[in-house]
C-alpha cells in the first residue's frame, strides 16, 4: 500500500515538474512577445528619405551621317565623334515609407528624376599660304600676291538633352530573414506599379569645304601670256533636329534585404544591404525627326568677283513615327547603411536598364535600351513612434 502511495507521489511530483516547466516557458513566451511589442511600439511609422544618384547613361541612337558629307576630308575627326548623347547625370530621388504599428507591412511611394545637357562645337580647318598672280598688265612680269579668301573646313555643332522621372508606388511585407538566412536582419517583397517616361532632344549642324584649292589657268591675250587664278569652293551643309520619348507603366516586383554587421539600433548599426527588382512597363514610343542637306558651289576670281552661288544637291526628309511597345525593366542595388535610431545614411551602386525603351533611328525605326547605373547616396529620417 506505501508503495502504491509512494508511485502516485512520484507521479504528482512529475506532473507538477512538467506543469511548472510549461508555465515557465509560457510566461518566458508571453514576456518576449510583450518586449517584441514595445520594440514595435518604439520604430517610426514614418519614414522620409532623400538622396541622390551620379548615373552614368545607357542612352543609343543612330549616328548622323550624311552621303553629301562623305567627302569630308579625312585630315578632319569625324563628326559622328562629337554627336554622342550625354554621358552622366545626377539623379534627385526621394521616398515616403509608411510602416503601421504591430504590423510586418509596408507601404511606400519613390520618385527619380534626372536631367542632363551636351554641348559640342568643334571647328577644324587649314590654314592655306598665299600665292602670285599675274594681273592682266603692259607688264606681265609683275608678280601680285594673292591671298586666298577661303580655307579647306569641317565645323559640327551638337545639342544633346534628356531627361526622365520613374515614379513608384509599392506595398511590402517582411519576411523577417536577412542576407543569407541571418535571423537579426530583414527581408521584404514589394509589389506594386511603375510608371517611366523618357525625353530625349538632338539637334546638329554640320558644314564643310571638303575641296578649296587654287585653280591655275593660262591664256594668251593680245599677245601677252597671262596666269590667271580662281578659287572655286563647295559650302556642303547637312542638319538634323529629333524628338524622342517613351512614357509606360506596369506591375512592379522588388526584393530588398538587410543584415547587421557590427553595433546596435541604439548606439549605431552597420548594415548591409541588397535589391533587386523588376518590372513590366506597357506603354508609347515616339519619334519625330527632319533632316536635309544643301551643297553649293562658289568662285572667285582672279578679280575678287565672286559667281553667285547655286545649288547643286538638296535633300530633306521628315519623319513622325509612334509605337506602343511592352518594355522589359530589370535592376537592383547593394549598399551599405549606418543607422542610429530612427536616423539612417547610406550609400552604394544601383542600376536600372529599360529594354527596348526608346527609337533611336532617324529614317526608320531603331529599338535602343535605356539605362541608368552608378553611385548613390542617401539620408532616411523616421518619424512617428
Amino acid at each position: 500500500m506505501s508503495e502504491l502511495i509512494n508511485k502516485n507521489d512520484n507521479r504528482v511530483t512529475i506532473r507538477w515538474k512538467l506543469l511548472t516547466g510549461a508555465s515557465a516557458l509560457a510566461l518566458a513566451y508571453t514576456s518576449s512577445l510583450g518586449f517584441a511589442r514595445a520594440e514595435d511600439v518604439d520604430r517610426a511609422t514614418v519614414w522620409i528619405e532623400l538622396g541622390g544618384q551620379f548615373s552614368q547613361l545607357q542612352d543609343g541612337q543612330e549616328t548622323f551621317a550624311p552621303p553629301l558629307l562623305a567627302s569630308r576630308p579625312t585630315i578632319f575627326e569625324p563628326s559622328q565623334k562629337f554627336e554622342k548623347p550625354p554621358r552622366y547625370s545626377i539623379d534627385e530621388y526621394g521616398r515616403l515609407s509608411f510602416e503601421p504599428e504591430n504590423s510586418d507591412w509596408s507601404f511606400s511611394a519613390s520618385i527619380q528624376y534626372g536631367r542632363s545637357k551636351s554641348y559640342k562645337h568643334e571647328d577644324q580647318q587649314t590654314s592655306p599660304v598665299p600665292t602670285y598672280k599675274y594681273p592682266l598688265t603692259s607688264r606681265p612680269t609683275i608678280k601680285v600676291l594673292d591671298s586666298p579668301v577661303a580655307h579647306r573646313f569641317a565645323e559640327t555643332q551638337a545639342h544633346n538633352s534628356e531627361k526622365h522621372v520613374i515614379l513608384d508606388f509599392q506595398a511590402g511585407k517582411d519576411l523577417g530573414l536577412g542576407l543569407f538566412g541571418n535571423q537579426d536582419g530583414s527581408s521584404s517583397v514589394s509589389v506594386g506599379m511603375r510608371f517611366a517616361q523618357f525625353k530625349g532632344m538632338s539637334n546638329f549642324a554640320l558644314k564643310s569645304d571638303p575641296d578649296w584649292q587654287f585653280k591655275h589657268k593660262y591664256i594668251t591675250y593680245y599677245g601677252y601670256h597671262l596666269h590667271l587664278l580662281n578659287q572655286p569652293f563647295h559650302t556642303n551643309r547637312a542638319s538634323l533636329v529629333a524628338e524622342r520619348s517613351f512614357s509606360g507603366v506596369g506591375p512592379s516586383l522588388s526584393w530588398k534585404s538587410s543584415v547587421p554587421l557590427a553595433g546596435n539600433v541604439q548606439d549605431g548599426e552597420i548594415i548591409a544591404d541588397w535589391a533587386i527588382n523588376g518590372a513590366l512597363l506597357f506603354g508609347r514610343q515616339k519619334a519625330k525627326t527632319h533632316h536635309q542637306s544643301t551643297a553649293r558651289y562658289g568662285l572667285v576670281s582672279v578679280f575678287r568677283q565672286t559667281a553667285v552661288p547655286h545649288t547643286t544637291a538638296q535633300f530633306a526628309a521628315t519623319h513622325a513615327r509612334s509605337r506602343g511597345v511592352t518594355v522589359p525593366n530589370l535592376g537592383g542595388s547593394v549598399g551599405l547603411s549606418w543607422r542610429l535610431q530612427d536616423f539612417k545614411m547610406s550609400f552604394g551602386y544601383k542600376a536600372d536598364f529599360f529594354f527596348g525603351a526608346m527609337d533611336g533611328g532617324i529614317d526608320a525605326r531603331k529599338s535602343e535600351n535605356r539605362g541608368f547605373f552608378g553611385t548613390f547616396a542617401s539620408i532616411s529620417v523616421g518619424i512617428g513612434d
